[in-house]
Formats: C-alpha cells, sequence, structure tokens
C-alpha cells in the first residue's frame, strides 16, 4: 500500500510539474468563433500546444483593427490579423511591438461579391451598378487597388454605404447590386438568407489582379525576441491543427460549435471549406508550405496599398513580416 500510494504521489507530483512548465500564451483572434477559426481549435482539442509545452487560450475579437493593438501593448503575445492593416497601423505607430510572423490567408478573403440575375459576374460588370460598402470594411479598403487593377471607371459605380449587418440583406433584396466583403462569409450569409447558391457570384480580388496578401498570425515583438521557441513552437502547433481541419472540415466545424453553441455545424463547415479553398491551400502553399511570403509580390502588394494609402513613412517589409519564427522541421507543408 506504501509503494502504491508513493507511485500515485509520484503521478500527481509529474502531473503537476507538466502543467507548471506549461507557458500560458493567449491568443486574440480577429473576430468571432466562426469556420476559419477551426485550425486554432484543433490545435488545442488535438494536444498541438501542449506538445509544444503551451497552454493557449483563444479569445474572439471584433476585427484586425481590434487585435492589432492587444499584441502591440502585450495585452495578448500572439494574435491574428490581416497584414494590410497591420502594415497601416505600423506606418501610424513607428516601432510599435509587433509583427506578422506566419502568414495563413495566402490569397486574401477581400472580394466583391453580387447576383448573377442582376448581372454580376466579373469586375466590368460593376459599372453602371449599385456596390453597397461598409466603410471600416477590409475587402472595401482594397477597392482603389482593386478598381485599378481592371480599368473600371469608378464614376460609373454608385457606391452605397451600408453597415455590416445590412450589407447581405440589402443585396439580398435587391436594394444593391454587390457589396464587399470577405469571401467565405458573405456567400454564407447570403445562402442563410435565402439567396439560391445558383445566383451567388463570388469576385475574389487576389484572382484579379489584387497582389496582397491577408491575415497572417501576428506577435508582440519583444514578446517574440525574449521568447523565440515559444513563437515557433505554438507557429508550429498551429499548421498542425490546420492540416488537422484541412483533412477533416466536419471536426473542424465541431469544434467551433463546441465554443460556439449558437453556430450551426453545416453552415461553419461550408465556411470553413471556402476559406480552405480559396485563401489557405493555394499553388504556393501546396509547393512551399504555409506561413511564408513571395518576397516579390510581397512589395508589389506594398505598391497596391499605396495606391488608396498615403504612406507617412518608407515602407520597410522588414517591419510587417519576418519568417524567423517558422520551424524548419518540414511541419509547415501540406501534404
Amino acid at each position: 500500500m506504501l509503494r502504491t500510494l508513493t507511485l500515485a504521489a509520484t503521478g500527481i507530483a509529474l502531473s503537476f510539474g507538466v502543467a507548471v512548465a506549461q507557458t500560458a500564451v493567449p491568443f486574440a483572434l480577429d473576430w468571432k468563433f466562426e469556420g476559419p477559426s477551426a485550425g486554432y481549435f484543433a490545435a488545442v482539442d488535438n494536444g498541438h500546444f501542449a506538445e509544444e509545452g503551451l497552454e493557449v487560450e483563444i479569445s474572439a475579437g471584433s476585427g484586425s483593427l481590434d487585435a492589432i493593438p492587444k499584441v502591440a501593448t502585450g495585452a495578448f503575445p500572439m494574435g491574428f490579423a490581416d497584414i494590410n492593416s497591420l502594415i497601416k497601423f505600423l506606418d501610424q505607430n513607428p516601432g510599435a511591438p509587433v509583427i506578422a510572423v506566419m502568414m495563413i490567408y495566402d490569397k486574401p478573403p477581400f472580394a466583391v461579391v453580387g447576383r448573377a440575375s442582376q448581372g454580376v459576374f466579373e469586375p466590368k460588370d460593376l459599372e453602371g451598378r449599385i456596390l453597397g460598402a461598409p466603410p471600416p470594411d477590409g475587402a472595401w479598403a482594397q477597392f482603389p487597388a482593386f478598381a485599378s487593377a481592371n480599368n473600371l471607371d469608378v464614376s460609373k459605380i454608385t457606391v452605397e454605404p451600408v453597415g455590416f449587418p445590412t450589407r447581405e440583406p440589402m443585396l439580398a433584396e435587391g436594394k444593391v447590386d454587390a457589396i464587399t466583403g470577405f469571401s467565405f462569409s458573405s456567400y454564407l450569409n447570403l445562402v442563410r438568407l435565402g439567396v439560391p447558391e445558383e445566383d451567388i457570384t463570388t469576385i475574389l480580388m487576389a484572382d484579379h489582379g489584387l497582389k496582397l496578401y491577408g491575415n497572417a498570425i501576428i506577435a508582440n515583438s519583444d514578446f517574440a525576441a525574449a521568447n523565440p521557441e515559444v513563437v515557433t513552437g505554438f507557429l508550429r502547433a498551429v499548421a498542425k491543427g490546420w492540416k488537422d481541419v484541412i483533412a477533416d472540415p466536419a471536426a473542424g466545424a465541431a469544434m467551433v460549435v463546441d465554443r460556439n453553441p449558437a453556430a450551426d455545424a453545416d453552415l461553419e463547415q461550408r465556411r470553413l471549406e471556402l476559406s480552405i479553398e480559396a485563401n489557405v491551400v493555394t499553388d504556393y502553399t501546396e509547393a512551399n508550405g504555409m506561413g511564408g511570403i513571395d518576397m516579390e509580390r510581397f512589395t508589389a502588394s506594398l505598391s497596391q496599398i499605396a495606391e488608396n494609402y498615403e504612406f507617412q513613412n518608407e515602407p520597410d517589409v522588414s517591419l510587417y513580416f519576418t519568417d524567423a519564427y517558422l520551424p524548419d522541421d518540414g511541419s509547415l507543408m501540406l501534404k
């Protein structure tokens, strides 16, 4: 009995020791818990963070402009945000300790979503029609560069400022002919409103001349410099989580519903699948693995950002993204 008690006590001590050894890394998402969040939930539920000695608590957000300051101030060491918003933030806040360390959306979800029944199939179809756009919308922010790349006569496009909650309903009701938004979110919001899928057209800006990247894992620069192994372990676990949900989107959707019981599992699975197909798994990431960037393309993207944003300082790629923390053990490869 004494030996049994001693072994039990040792087991408890070892378990306690493992718990103590784990590093807490709060993670700030840019949006609420939806399908594309599943990769991070899989990293938690499937033990990938734990394997790296990390205890990760994931918090929902209300946009990239919410997530970026959380990380820059150190309230969260890691986060998820649109890199184009990060570039502007760093231009306006020189020296802020925040940088992108892993690209997730190789293609950004910025899109123009229209109705086939209202004649919107390609960029030129926007001329002579009404475009609904929320002023703070990330896709709308890229519209000038998109219009330039497609030689659109913007004077022939009537832009109707709309709110986020009314954007898809107005398109569903035919009050506007198209809207700007994230491809997977606007598409599925329209489906939920009863718009037939065959009547929904998605013009992904990345497929029509936009060089921009999308959302990335961001890190507090001071935290990363002091804890490089923690950041690398975090990124390795994220890659594994994404590969899990790429292989099994239904399981990923179930993880979302576990945390957001009001969510519809089928809808979130479809949202996840759309983000995987359009934004995460691309020719580049299949060949090179996820996480990195093509420097020539990234430099070109800065020129496109400058078409609708006046830089206060000379753009410098090294301020916005670093691959120094990406794991080099093959864990980023999708196959």
